[in-house]
């Protein structure tokens, strides 16, 4: 439930605490959010039990588009491929991300190799008759 909650906020949230309620009366305070916790999650598990009992076999359909939809919710393009197109087998997927270029080397193209000079264009850049072309 508090999973996205880090050490550093709960430190905050305690300092907040004491400084708030104070020393004296934060050990009951804490005891009653615990036991509102704790009769909210029994609360909870009632209902979903009442539920169960009151709609019967039909929850089960119930739950089985919802449990879907979830699925799919965290599906992404790449799996959606691999599991109607490949029925799961991604390694043509990834034998044809092994045979595009990567960005670093897209981004190498163009610059001077070893030995040659940052300044100067490689001779394969520059159209053929204009090396010697003086426009002054």
């Amino acid at each position: 439930m508090f999973s996205n909650i880090g050490w550093s906020e709960t430190i905050i949230l305690v300092v907040a605490a004491l400084i708030i309620i104070g020393p004296e009366r934060l050990p009951g305070a804490l005891r009653w959010t615990i036991d509102s916790m704790r009769q909210l999650r029994d609360f909870a598990g009632g209902a979903t039990t009442h539920l169960k009992q009151q709609i019967g076999p039909e929850f089960e359909e119930l739950r089985k588009p919802l449990a879907e939809l979830n699925k799919m919710r965290g599906m992404s393009p790449r799996s959606l491929l691999t599991q109607h197109l490949f029925d799961g087998d991604d390694s043509m997927l990834r034998d044809i991300e092994g045979a595009l270029p990567t960005t670093d080397d897209l981004n190498a193209v163009g610059k001077p190799g070893p030995g040659a000079s940052a300044t100067e264009p490689p001779a394969s850049s520059v159209p053929h008759g204009w090396q010697d072309t003086d426009y002054t």
